[in-house]
Formats: structure tokens, sequence, C-alpha cells
């Protein structure tokens, strides 16, 4: 089982708080400008995260494939997958 490091959770926090932000600029009825502007900073920082969490997982599952003598060819290709499907 993957243990998320501080740095994950950092950043799901602080997505938390740009979402809860976006609610609050939608209540007072704010420019959609702005709005969509805050979502885009959103959706970014959710990729990154993303990321962050596949290569995260890759390195330890190559790492574990390696300890054990085989390839990762499976760990690789099950992390592009992953990019994929978050598009």
């Amino acid at each position: 089982m993957k243990t998320y490091d501080r740095d994950v959770k950092n950043r799901l926090s602080r997505i938390e708080g740009q979402v809860r932000g976006v609610m609050k600029m939608v209540e007072e009825d704010k420019d959609c400008r702005e709005v969509v502007t805050q979502l885009s900073a959103i959706r970014s920082a959710v990729d990154r995260s993303i990321g962050l969490i596949v290569a995260q997982n890759l390195e330890a599952c190559i790492r574990d494939a390696h300890e054990k003598g085989q390839k990762a060819d499976d760990a690789i290709q099950a992390a592009v997958n992953m990019i994929v499907k978050s598009r």
C-alpha cells in the first residue's frame, strides 16, 4: 500500500482551499472570467498532483521490480495508462 508524503497532502489541501474560494466567488456572483481563471488554476494544480502521485508510484514500482529481479515494463505501462486516462 502506498503512503502519500506530506507534499501530496499539502497540494490537495491547497486545492481544497481553492475550490472553497471558487464556491465563495460563485455565491458572491463574481465575474465569470475570474471564476474560470480560478477553475483553470485548480485544474492545473490537480494535473500537477496527478503527475506527482503517478511519478512517486512509478518510482516505487520500478524500485520494487528491480529488487525482485523483474522488469519494470508493466509498471511503466501502468503509469503511462494512468496519465493518459487522467486527461
